[in-house]
């Protein structure tokens, strides 16, 4: 598969309508901290977010690389993807372990646009990303789930009509493995919002809606358990590999858009009567920045070459995300040095998109963890944790 020119329809369409939203629309939304609904909206409706609900439930039916392609070139024009990127991958935890019921409820309105999966209640301040020690639980009773606790860094919450929550079922005293005993439930957020739910906004570093959500009693339908109850972590952990080849394109993308940035600057720019482009300390490290870019973007493929084949690339997926954030951060760099003072000033962007690409060295997993997971399960290490 040749990625770069695999979807260049699709990756044309993106551009023309990320054209519709240019760097004053960006940094409107983020001086605001305002949600960017009318970007979200629009790439809802040109069918983008439902490019992997299959075709049987309203979606396009695409493959991963396609999904990436989008989240790819909404980057690299500038945008950013984090206000709805996660309803491409929460929406396979219901697709892959939902019943026939849920994906004929839910799928359909998710693909058009008329219900929003954008939050997943996982991590919590207690635990970080030890995800087995959560504190947060369901009981059932009379055919509810009565939910308790909290969850951290919960993005979108307030943008969503719909949560995939994992919550412990079966205390971790009485579970064999510390992994069994959770379950994930998908809440309806707006049927609790304000009574049971209660969600409060997070001001971080850059525009990124993300929120600590608190459950107090909370009823769920037991109809909206995913799977099995106490088999929740598989399917959380099924979709990791998604996220984490989505997230290494945005990556990617950013990563593209800092290159070109800089190498048009430095070509344009003139001090002490030359281009400093032409300078080999301007040159160099946005040279070494695009060749960090080249190689990340060659583990991607393979990630998504095996990932589209049906297997479990967890070594390709974890190493794509590690090489994307490493080289969107380098070209990052290299771009606001290479514009000086300017790279510091609002209106070239490159500022806004320093913040939000530093997000990728710790979300949706830490750098620190993917060496782990290397060490461990690709070099034979012992478990560091």
């Amino acid at each position: 598969m040749n990625y770069e020119q695999d979807h260049k329809d699709i990756r044309q369409g993106v551009t023309r309508l990320c054209a519709d939203f240019p760097g004053e629309y960006w940094r409107e939304c983020d001086r605001e901290r305002n949600y960017p609904t009318q970007f979200v909206t629009a790439l809802t409706e040109a069918g983008y977010l439902g490019a992997l609900i299959p075709e049987e439930f309203g979606g396009a039916g695409l493959p991963i690389s396609a999904a990436a392609a989008i989240l790819e070139e909404v980057h690299r024009s500038g945008g950013n993807a984090g206000a709805c990127h996660a309803q491409m991958y929460t929406m396979g935890t219901v697709l892959r372990h939902g019943s026939k019921a849920q994906k004929q409820k839910y799928l359909p309105a998710i693909a058009d646009g008329s219900l929003r999966l954008q939050a997943f209640g996982v991590t919590e301040p207690t635990s970080g990303t030890d995800t087995t020690a959560l504190r947060t639980t369901a009981k059932l009773e009379d055919g509810h789930y009565i939910v308790n606790g909290q969850k951290i860094w919960t993005s979108r919450a307030e943008h969503s009509d719909l949560m995939l929550l994992l919550c412990r079922t079966t205390p971790r005293d009485q579970v064999t493995k510390k992994t069994d005993g959770l379950s994930v439930l998908l809440v309806d957020m707006r049927q609790a919002l304000g009574e049971s739910l209660t969600i409060r906004p997070i001001r971080t570093m850059m525009n990124h809606a993300t929120t600590e959500v608190f459950f107090d009693n909370m009823k769920v339908p037991a109809q909206n358990l995913i799977g099995e109850q106490d088999k929740g972590f598989r399917y959380i952990l099924s979709g990791m590999n998604a996220e984490r080849i989505l997230i290494s394109a945005e990556c990617i993308g950013d990563a593209k858009w800092f290159i070109e940035k800089a190498s048009s600057y430095a070509s344009e720019r003139t001090v002490f009567g030359r281009p400093i482009g032409q300078n080999q300390g301007v040159q160099f490290p946005i040279a070494r920045a695009y060749a960090q870019m080249r190689a990340a973007e060659q583990v991607l493929k393979e990630a998504i070459r095996l990932f589209e084949a049906g297997g479990n690339p967890g070594e390709e997926a974890n190493l794509a995300k590690l090489l994307s954030a490493d080289a969107s951060w380098a070209a990052g760099e290299a771009c606001l040095q290479a514009h000086g003072g300017f790279g510091f000033a609002e209106e070239f962007d490159i500022e806004r998109k320093y913040r939000e690409c530093r997000l990728f060295q710790v979300a949706p997993i830490s750098t620190n963890l993917v060496l782990s997971y290397v060490a461990e399960h690709v070099l034979g290490m012992p478990r560091s944790y």
